[in-house]
């Protein structure tokens, strides 16, 4: 894991993130000024079950999966985090250790904020902590509101979706998908056999084209993203 020398500057880590949107400017500038930034090959951990959760992650650019391993030892993942996403902002006000494992998809893009840093700028700062706790709350509504989306949105939607940030994140119309379908299909809420039909029926419509078992290319995305 080796320091970035990436065009992702400090400043544009803080703006992706939900929880510091309604920020000042100066104080998006203050909490920049403690990003520190990081790059994970494919298949390296972002983090691991039993690190210390001492830091917010913002992933500024790739794919990274987050899962817990069962008793038995296989998987169960949780979630995918995307570009513009991240994980731990509980790490910014309370000690703990992370209870799962994030493994990067892609070369990914990763900005982090330390607990010890923010906390010491929340104490010289009353109003970024009063901000902070605003935006939380509004981070809260936003989860609801995300829940609801999930629940309501076809397959379809969501698996172009997860296609469009899947080839965003490597920068490449034509690419193999880092997840199994299996993994597609918890991560969508479906079965994977619904992910095999929804790839063809896709196919058929001309949004996508099949190379091979799991390659594929972008032909439209305009009309991926009016899926609904």
């Amino acid at each position: 894991m080796a320091k970035l020398a990436h065009d992702h500057t400090a400043e544009d880590c803080v703006e992706l993130v939900p929880i510091f949107k309604n920020l000042s400017k100066v104080d998006k500038q203050t909490i920049a000024t403690l990003v520190t930034h990081h790059h994970y090959r494919s298949g390296e951990y972002l983090f691991s079950a039993g690190d210390s959760a001492d830091a917010l992650i913002i992933v500024a650019h790739g794919q990274a999966k987050v899962f817990q391993m069962s008793a038995n030892g296989k998987e169960q993942m949780l979630r995918i985090l995307q570009t513009g996403e991240f994980d731990g902002e509980a790490a910014l006000f309370s000690n703990s250790d992370h209870n799962s494992y994030a493994e990067a998809l892609m070369d990914t893009a990763v900005c982090q904020i330390k607990r010890q840093d923010f906390q010491k700028l929340m104490q010289a700062t009353p109003e970024l902590a009063v901000n902070m706790v605003n935006a939380l709350g509004r981070r809260v509504g936003q989860l609801e509101q995300q829940t609801t989306e999930v629940t309501t949105a076809s397959v379809e939607s969501r698996l172009a979706n997860y296609l469009l940030e899947t080839s965003a994140g490597l920068n490449q119309a034509v690419f193999t998908l880092p997840l199994k379908k299996k993994d597609i299909a918890t991560y969508l809420g479906t079965t994977p056999e619904t992910i095999s039909r929804k790839l063809a029926a896709l196919t058929k419509k001309g949004l996508i084209e099949k190379i091979s078992n799991n390659k594929f290319k972008i032909l439209d995305a305009d009309q991926l993203m009016l899926i609904d």
